[in-house]
């Protein structure tokens, strides 16, 4: 039924009528800073079109799983959705670049991938009838585990939450087992004994109160891996133009906001995983190695398998 209705209201939408609402899929809860970045754009954009176009969030899920967003607004089920962008990497390797493991490691590496990896993704999405309107980052990634992890050989055999295809290989590359989990499905994944270990942004792991399942994070800065908001072309072409002008100036407001607010998360968030009982460690030399050696083993398949345009992106970044 509900995908009935929306897809009625983008139906009317790529017939030019005016629509009054869109409604956006998001995959995660309220409190998530992305989450609440995009309500901001959202009021942004309300305000510039004096209601024009209203956006009602429907986050965590709660209205396509995750899986699903993508495909919802290329069909136009819904104008316009968020997704995280290296879920894509089964179609391209292009949109798993940022995931690949110590290659981009801090903030102002991810905005050096993200110039080089924009051209190509707005391809790729373009051949589906999506338009990016704005990508904003995690946290680096952090290693959480019961117990201080000294090498990577004390990751072997730990079911391992992944959430993308580049962590299930790195996992599997640990000696680990990979078991996909969503973010919302965390906590109840660590207290059936589904998973024992994750990495994650410091953001998920308070907002998943990891301090009840697990008990030292270390921030090993893996990869900082983004989110992205699409919008079906049709349904924007369908706009008037100064409501086309908004909504760009609205995304561009977002993306700049949205990385601030990461930055800022990184450090907050690290300091709540402490005061909550978590110990935070600086992860040994000999882990760093042997995580480092794992990421060069899986950049070396990464390039054995990267499509032209995906080897590009890398050419780009690292010259």
């Amino acid at each position: 039924m509900k995908h009935t209705l929306f897809g009625a209201v983008a139906l009317m939408m790529a017939n030019g009528a005016q629509a009054q609402s869109w409604d956006m899929p998001t995959p995660y809860g309220d409190t998530t800073f992305h989450t609440q970045n995009i309500m901001q754009f959202a009021d942004d954009l309300r305000a510039a079109t004096d209601g024009g176009l209203d956006i009602t969030i429907h986050s965590a899920g709660s209205l396509f799983p995750h899986s699903e967003i993508k495909n919802a607004v290329r069909n136009r089920q819904v104008p316009i959705g968020e997704f995280f962008l290296s879920t894509l990497s089964n179609e391209d390797l292009a949109f798993g670049m940022d995931s690949q493991p110590f290659v981009a490691t801090s903030y102002e590496e991810a905005q050096k991938l993200w110039a080089a990896q924009k051209p190509v993704i707005t391809e790729l999405l373009a051949a589906e009838g999506l338009m990016p309107l704005f990508s904003v980052p995690w946290p680096a990634q952090g290693l959480y585990t019961n117990g201080e992890i000294a090498t990577v050989d004390d990751l072997n055999g730990l079911r391992f939450r992944a959430y993308n295809a580049a962590l299930e290989e790195f996992a599997t590359l640990a000696g680990a087992a990979p078991v996909q989990v969503e973010a919302s499905d965390i906590p109840q994944a660590f207290a059936t004994g589904q998973v024992a270990a994750m990495i994650t942004s410091p953001s998920t792991g308070v907002n998943s109160t990891a301090w009840d399942f697990v008990t030292h994070y270390a921030p090993i800065n893996a990869w900082v891996p983004k989110n992205i908001v699409v919008v079906n072309q049709r349904i924007f072409d369908g706009l008037e133009s100064d409501v086309q002008t908004a909504v760009l100036e609205a995304a561009a407001a977002a993306e700049a906001r949205g990385w601030e607010m990461s930055a800022a998360e990184a450090e907050t968030m690290t300091a709540a995983l402490a005061e909550n009982g978590i110990t935070v460690y600086e992860p040994s030399a000999e882990l760093v190695a042997g995580l480092q050696a794992i990421g060069a083993t899986m950049l070396d398949n990464w390039q054995a398998n990267a499509s032209d345009s995906a080897k590009a992106i890398l050419a780009a970044y690292q010259n």
